[in-house]
């Protein structure tokens, strides 16, 4: 066999000679165990939200130009959402978020509209939320005058097919006849409603009759309240000039009414009433309960909010370094998903909860197991590792917040919306790093009570009230129950009652 040989230039033999001698001297500098690993330390200091606000006769604007690519990104936030909705119309916001994008424009048909974004390939959606609502343009900066006028029309003027509206409301009808099915689908509505009471707009759902009552006058009427520049802040990102952007936003938005801003939602009257309660799936004979362990949390900006962070992250918040998912999960093996959640409201205290699915003998030892977590950090301080490892975290991953300017925006518009302090991010870290072992034993006290919370479990009871063949807990430690019966899917009235069983 004939070897061939091929000559190599000097230039690149050079070049390889420099490369390997280079990957030598770096093997050499290459530690002998990670830990000895070093890196230079990240120097990042937050945004001010100023550097990027410009008013618009008194709108304001937020714009992060970029090249990075020929796109435009450009959101319209408004205060207002489904918290407006009477109660004889809950329901209506949502509709309004999806017929706004899906019924055209009072000057182009629903059909058109959809094929003229489609040609210039703009992403363009509308959504109504509890407490905002929002419209957001993505396209091409070369196609962005054309779809921008579009997207406006939409905007100040949405047309609300009807034959539109009817697909969506019996797609929605639809939807509503399968709230039965899934143990999260009935879960998670009656724990709103038992922290909230039924008449909030939290934990409101929407009817049969509520859904059949929408029609093009009644979403008129909610989208005139919501969209409108009384209510609005803008943001963008993408390629443009700020000077050419805001021009074309002022001449977008002349001749716009400003009707009347929208208030903060109402804050719940109801009084949460702790105790264990069990309800039922359309699905008999589940394997397996589903589980919520809740009580009132706290408002957005409590001054104990980031300590509370830091210790729901070690309680069940973290993953799996946190002391919930490890005991029942890995050490126990009796669910998939076992965590605690924090989830503050910004007018008013929210919720903390603990969650998860397990087979139905072993619900009651779960809940043990949770329950016992709970007491424990209260009782007794985190370890000085569980601490510095769950602060590390959040300071690290902090600069994740800022990463893309679309992000950076978001957070911007959100605290602009809410009041937040504008320096709330730049002291963020500082206070994640001054939290201590009392200070997550003290907020655990004062802010977890066990002996004050409610118990949700959803499936078949009575494979699991007698607990695991162990005899390590059964759902008789938790007190007396009260079964809540199956709300119908079309009215939400109750299906029928079951007769309490004691302890």
């Amino acid at each position: 066999m004939r070897l061939m040989h091929t000559k190599i230039p000097m230039i690149a033999c050079r070049t390889l000679c420099a490369l390997f001698m280079g990957l030598g001297f770096a093997a050499a500098q290459v530690p002998d165990h990670p830990d000895e690993l070093q890196f230079p330390r990240l120097d990042f200091e937050p945004p001010m939200s100023a550097e990027f606000l410009h008013d618009l006769d008194g709108i304001p604007v937020y714009l992060a130009p970029s090249s990075e690519w020929p796109l435009i990104d450009l959101t319209f936030t408004f205060k207002g959402g489904a918290f407006l909705e009477e109660p004889d119309e809950v329901g209506l916001g949502s509709s309004l978020g999806v017929m706004m994008r899906r019924g055209g424009s009072a000057r182009t048909s629903a059909e058109e509209l959809d094929e003229r974004f489609d040609f210039l390939a703009a992403n363009v959606s509308t959504t109504v939320g509890s407490d905002r609502s929002s419209a957001s343009l993505n396209c091409l900066e070369s196609n962005f005058s054309e779809a921008f006028g579009l997207f406006m029309e939409m905007v100040r003027e949405p047309g609300f097919d009807a034959e539109r509206l009817r697909v969506h409301l019996d797609e929605r009808v639809e939807a509503f006849r399968q709230r039965n099915d899934n143990p999260m689908s009935v879960a998670f509505p009656r724990m709103q409603r038992l922290v909230y009471g039924d008449d909030h707009y939290l934990a409101r759902e929407p009817t049969l009759d509520t859904v059949g009552a929408i029609d093009g006058d009644s979403l008129r009427a909610l989208h005139r309240r919501i969209f409108h520049p009384g209510n609005l802040v803008i943001s963008a990102t993408g390629d443009f000039q700020p000077a050419q952007l805001l021009d074309a936003l002022r001449s977008a938005l002349d001749g716009w009414q400003v009707g009347e801003s929208v208030g903060d939602p109402p804050a719940p009257v109801h009084v949460t009433k702790s105790g264990l309660y069990h309800t039922e799936t359309s699905q008999k004979d589940l394997p397996q309960g589903t589980t919520m362990i809740f009580a009132r949390g706290i408002q957005r900006d409590h001054p104990d909010a980031i300590a509370l962070t830091v210790m729901n992250d070690i309680l069940g918040g973290g993953g799996f370094t946190s002391r919930v998912t490890n005991r029942v999960r890995s050490d126990e093996g009796l669910a998939y998903t076992a965590v605690t959640l924090m989830r503050p409201q910004v007018y008013f205290p929210g919720i903390f909860a603990g969650f998860y699915q397990s087979k139905n003998p072993t619900v009651a030892l779960a809940a043990k197991i949770i329950m016992e977590e709970i007491e424990r950090i209260r009782s007794e301080q985190v370890t000085a590792e569980e601490l510095e490892r769950t602060k590390n975290g959040f300071i690290e991953q902090f600069p994740q917040r800022f990463a893309s300017k679309s992000g950076m925006l978001s957070t911007f518009v959100s605290d602009h919306l809410t009041g937040r302090d504008p320096n709330y991010w730049r002291t963020y870290r500082e206070k994640v790093a001054a939290v201590d072992q009392g200070d997550v034993q003290r907020v655990a006290r004062e802010h977890l009570d066990p002996t004050n919370m409610s118990i949700l479990v959803v499936g078949d009871w009575d494979a699991i009230e007698g607990g695991d063949l162990e005899g390590r807990a059964n759902m008789s430690e938790f007190g007396e129950v009260e079964h809540l019966p199956m709300l119908d899917p079309l009215t939400r009235e109750p299906e029928g009652e079951r007769t309490p069983t004691g302890p």
